[in-house]
């Protein structure tokens, strides 16, 4: 074998059980044998060649090609294994050299002054609606629910996460609400339907745009809910009672979080009330996007961890009122995303063709093992200008959580979305 891959995995994989077919013929098994089988095939040199270099992107990129095949178990079980060893492995020094110039890298680009945001949110979130269509939720919701209690749905879990999100607003009807980063528009139209609330929501994406005015329109709403193509730095209003963002944060960058804050600040009541939905990291200063996802799915993304972004939130003058973290539920999420994907395989096929297939179905997987093997979570963060703008105990979380949960019953069917 031409290639330093075999002695790659020998040197990472001490335990599982994975089984490797090579280009020139023959296989080696690795791992001490535990666990289930998984067994792959590379069908050329060059291939090889590739990986071993640099793994952490040309393996996606090998697999997207269908040049790294999986024969038994699927690519989710083969990056566990991967990464519940890799924990404790002496990697070469090219790949040290290559993590440390990447964390490098994504450390600058998030601190430059130019900002690429409505390109980077183009090029995810205005693919073509039909394939969010074949594994989101009936409302679409695109970032992390809510698994209370653990054994129910998918729908029933991202209706959860509203409920959730909507008791922290402390919402009363006749507020003013703006919705930074409103996707296809279902959390504004549950909060304007739930609570009586007028809201705003604001993106990037002329896809979302055009799907939640539509849907605001159909549902008769638009006199209290609008959606508005507008980037949130260049925001004239005047404040509003709450503020909420859902899975937004992740495309800001560190070099702009005190914007960020600072803008929220200037947007939000003196009485008013913010939450904030992210993905969050254990560890700061070594950051940066895994190559393949910056690559091909969230070019400029960044995940922070709380270090990153509190002393923002302090300097802007605004308050934490409640911090929130939700451990696995992103990663029973993806798993549900990633299960109704590869279903519909056949469909994802037709609308592009099979590397897209592939491409998206390692990131579902990757993402899915980061939050399962890196200790990323999800946190919501409660903020007010106010120490006196929530109460002093969580108890009105569950009440109102409760209330809402009661009058859902009595809230209109979701309709199919159309796109």
């Amino acid at each position: 074998m031409a290639s330093a891959l075999p002695n790659l995995v020998e040197r990472i994989v001490k335990e599982g059980d994975l089984k490797i077919t090579w280009a020139a013929g023959g296989d080696t098994i690795f791992g001490d044998g535990t666990g289930k089988r998984v067994s792959v095939r590379i069908t050329d040199e060059e291939a090889e060649k590739l990986i071993a270099s640099d793994p952490a992107l040309t393996l996606g990129e090998m697999y997207m090609q269908g040049r790294f095949l999986m024969e038994e178990g699927d690519i989710y079980d083969f990056l566990s294994i991967v990464r519940k060893n890799t924990k404790h492995s002496n990697f070469s020094p090219l790949m040290a050299m290559r993590l440390f110039w990447r964390i490098g890298l994504a450390q600058l680009q998030t601190r430059l002054p130019i900002n690429k945001n409505r390109k980077n949110v183009s090029h995810h979130y205005d693919l073509t609606p039909s394939l969010f269509n074949l594994f989101l939720d009936d409302d679409w919701q695109y970032s992390c629910a809510y698994f209370d209690p653990p054994d129910i749905s998918l729908d029933e879990a991202q209706l959860a996460k509203k409920r959730h999100i909507a008791a922290k607003l402390r919402l009363n009807e006749g507020q003013r609400v703006l919705e930074i980063g409103s996707g296809w528009g279902g959390l504004s139209m549950y909060l304007a339907e739930m609570a009586g609330v007028d809201c705003t929501g604001i993106t990037l994406s002329h896809e979302q745009l055009n799907i939640s005015n539509r849907r605001a329109e159909k549902r008769s709403i638009s006199d209290r809910v609008r959606f508005e193509l507008q980037d949130y730095r260049t925001m004239k209003a005047k404040p509003f009672d709450r503020i909420v963002s859902v899975g937004m944060f992740e495309h800001v960058g560190t070099g702009r979080y005190q914007n960020f804050f600072d803008k929220c600040f200037e947007l939000l009541d003196d009485d008013g009330v913010m939450v904030l939905h992210s993905i969050g990291r254990d560890t700061a200063g070594h950051n940066m996007t895994n190559p393949f996802i910056e690559k091909y799915i969230f070019p400029g993304g960044y995940i922070p961890s709380l270090s990153e972004v509190l002393p923002a939130v302090e300097k802007a003058g605004l308050l934490v009122r409640d911090i929130e973290i939700l451990q696995m539920h992103y990663a029973h999420t993806l798993r549900a995303w990633r299960e109704r994907f590869v279903a519909r395989k056949d469909e994802a096929i037709a609308l592009y063709d099979e590397q897209f297939f592939r491409m998206w179905e390692f990131y579902l997987a990757g993402s899915e093992m980061a939050f399962e093997w890196d200790q990323m979570f999800v946190f919501q963060m409660q903020l007010s200008k106010s120490q006196f703008a929530t109460p002093n105990n969580r108890r009105y979380m569950f009440e109102a959580e409760d209330k809402l949960k009661a009058a859902e019953a009595d809230r209109a069917p979701l309709e199919p979305i159309e796109f």
